[in-house]
């Protein structure tokens, strides 16, 4: 039998939770003891020395009951408009849980192109990672007021594995109103089983996937497998538990009924394989024999160890890393277009504001955004 991981094991752990955990579907109203349960949680969790990132369903659901629309489906322009009026009671309600436990909270509002482009993917990626650096809790939501059908996520379960993946995070907790995967529905198959440990993703668990369970969630099982093939192949593990019972996470912990779906890798080593074989370089790094050595030391790649820069990449780019003789001795995301760091050549990192006129990273390329040769 496969073990389960340990949460205490995981260093930066993303929740998700949905509308239909977070709202009273009959009272439109935020669940107040359960949210402060949750949280609870949480702060257990930050106390730990952890970084947690919250994906939070429930504007529209809260939005709606403000300005009192009809039960059931909405059109988009009175989507948008819950949105923009719940989503201000979203913030409020997340920012004051966590403020009454010391955490600073983070906004954050997305739309699946945010996650797709590569400079919006790096922005978001850098204002996510700051946050967590100053020991503050994001919580992210799909925009909603802007987002329409052909950009939008319509679930969270993805967007929080595009989370999950995007911030190198090692697990992701899909909260749910079932405890997990099982081999049929469980209210129409009486002897449906929970499946306990899913090692990877194949057409058989995909099969298994059933439909969305309440008007206020917009994803199903289906979504979240497909979450779960995301996250396990960004290197991190997912469960799916139970989220209808106070302290949830705390739960799981304890060993409650829950499914994980296990990665094979890590979030750095599914990066560097990702850089390093899906990714086309759109142009090259040339770098001197001192820089070279510190790369293979472990080191970031800095403006002052560049001599020469080919291409008209853009910021986020793949780049070709080359020694002196020419030679191919890694690959990286660039962190400036081709025509600043060709200004940097060979600049002290401090010079990089008087050169472009704005502050701007230290690093021609950081060492997370790397793989070297033999790597």
């Amino acid at each position: 039998m496969i073990s389960t991981p340990a949460l205490s094991t995981f260093r930066r752990i993303v929740v998700k939770v949905g509308s239909s955990l977070l709202v009273d579907q009959a009272r439109g109203e935020v669940k107040r003891a359960w949210l402060e349960a949750l949280v609870d949680d949480i702060a257990s969790l930050h106390r730990e020395g952890r970084d947690v990132l919250v994906v939070s369903s429930g504007s529209i659901a809260l939005g709606r009951t403000v300005l009192k629309l009809p039960r059931g489906a909405l059109k988009l322009e009175d989507s948008q408009a819950a949105a923009a009026v719940g989503q201000i009671a979203l913030a409020r309600t997340w920012s004051k849980a966590l403020s009454d436990r010391g955490i600073i909270a983070g906004q954050i509002l997305v739309t699946l192109n945010d996650t797709e482009e590569r400079q919006r993917y790096l922005n978001a990626r850098e204002t996510l990672a700051r946050l967590t650096s100053y020991r503050a809790v994001p919580v992210i939501n799909e925009n909603d007021t802007v987002a329409t059908n052909e950009i939008r996520y319509g679930d969270n379960d993805r967007l929080a594995a595009r989370v999950a993946t995007m911030t190198s995070a090692d697990l992701l907790v899909l909260l749910s109103d079932i405890d997990g995967l099982y081999t049929a529905p469980p209210h129409l198959d009486s002897k449906a089983k929970l499946i306990p440990v899913v090692p990877r993703v194949t057409a058989e668990i995909e099969a298994m996937a059933g439909g969305a369970a309440s008007e206020f969630s917009r994803g199903g099982m289906h979504t979240k497998i497909e979450a779960a093939k995301i996250t396990t192949t960004g290197g991190a593990h997912m469960v799916i538990a139970d989220g209808r019972v106070e302290n949830p996470i705390a739960k799981i912990a304890a060993g409650a009924n829950c499914t994980w779906f296990l990665t094979p890798s890590n979030p750095v080593t599914a990066r560097k394989k990702w850089i390093a074989g899906s990714l086309e370089p759109r142009g090259a790094v040339h770098v001197d024999a001192g820089a070279a050595r510190a790369l293979f030391s472990g080191s970031s790649l800095l403006p002052a160890g560049v001599t020469r820069i080919e291409g008209a990449f853009e910021r986020g780019d793949c780049v070709i890393l080359r020694d002196p003789r020419g030679g191919e001795i890694g690959r990286g995301l660039a962190a400036y277009d081709a025509s600043e760091a060709t200004q940097l050549i060979g600049r002290n990192s401090r010079d990089i504001e008087k050169l472009l006129g704005v502050p701007g990273q230290a690093e021609m390329i950081h060492r997370d955004d790397m793989v070297l040769s033999g790597e």
